[in-house]
């Protein structure tokens, strides 16, 4: 079966099987890069060791990250299972080491430097909606004018990560800012909009936030995501019960959510040190 066909068909199940845009996009490119390496051989006659050469390779020239290694996975098993019509070959059903870090998060004062620091009303819109509403990169994206409830002050994120749906609240100095920014822009459609119209990229977005983390003077490792991070993180200083957090970030399991207990103040803050209490 020929390359092409075998991304056509690939792209085909993934659709069908009612995966989102972005994940088709991520699991065509990850198949592309596998396809690509096993170049000399029929996808059907691949053997496992040639598989778990591929796996790492890419853990050790590429360097992938550990979801970055799981998306390959699940790729090549899903060619096989839906593509191929084969079983997986057991190479692919590795049991993975999850790396136990914490996420980057900023503090109140360096996220308002950071916004502070942004004088562009469209990068000042970008950066609080992502911040207030807890928002991830593509679910920003993906906002219509219709989304945007101002009298009720929440925002409906339409077919989020998994294919949900849910509501998460509008911040009044985010609605405020968003007032200027509809008369100076006018948008159409979606809430950020490029220049000739159309959704705003993800590369667009990325770039605001370094830029603006540069102006800030923030050297913290921060992401667009780290905004998202840091929304859960101070909800959860100022008491917010850790379930709504998980019902506003749209988590499907509390366990992911309380990843924020880690890095959040409020828990650290309550233990008092021993060296405190010593008469030096």
């Amino acid at each position: 079966m020929k390359k092409q066909i075998i991304l056509d068909q690939f792209e085909k199940k993934l659709a069908i099987a009612n995966f989102s845009n972005q994940t088709i996009k991520n699991y065509r490119s990850a198949l592309l890069k596998f396809l690509d390496f096993i170049t000399v051989k029929k996808v059907s006659e691949v053997s496992d060791d040639l598989i778990e050469e591929y796996l790492y390779h890419c853990k050790t020239k590429y360097k992938y990250s550990f979801s970055s290694m799981k998306q390959v996975i699940a790729s090549i098993r899903f060619l096989y299972a839906e593509v191929l019509d084969k079983p997986a070959p057991k190479v692919l059903f590795v049991k993975m080491k999850r790396p136990k870090t914490l996420p980057v998060v900023l503090s109140k004062q360096e996220i308002t430097r950071l916004i502070k620091s942004t004088q562009n009303v469209k990068h000042k819109t970008i950066l609080l909606l992502i911040y207030s509403a807890g928002l991830r990169l593509g679910e920003l994206l993906n906002l219509k004018i219709a989304d945007i409830d101002s009298k009720a002050l929440k925002i409906h994120i339409v077919q989020g990560k998994g294919k949900k749906d849910r509501y998460v609240p509008l911040s009044e100095k985010a609605l405020e800012l968003l007032r200027q920014y509809f008369k100076a822009y006018k948008p159409v459609e979606f809430i950020i909009e490029g220049a000739k119209g159309g959704r705003y990229s993800d590369k667009s977005v990325q770039s605001v936030m370094q830029q603006a983390l540069k102006r800030a003077g923030i050297r913290k490792k921060a992401t667009v995501h780290t905004l998202r991070h840091s929304f859960a993180t101070h909800l959860l200083d100022e008491g917010t019960d850790i379930r709504y957090i998980q019902e506003l970030l749209g988590h499907v399991r509390l366990e992911t959510t309380q990843i924020y207990t880690h890095v959040s103040s409020y828990s650290i803050n309550q233990i008092k040190s021993p060296a405190d209490a010593l008469d030096i």
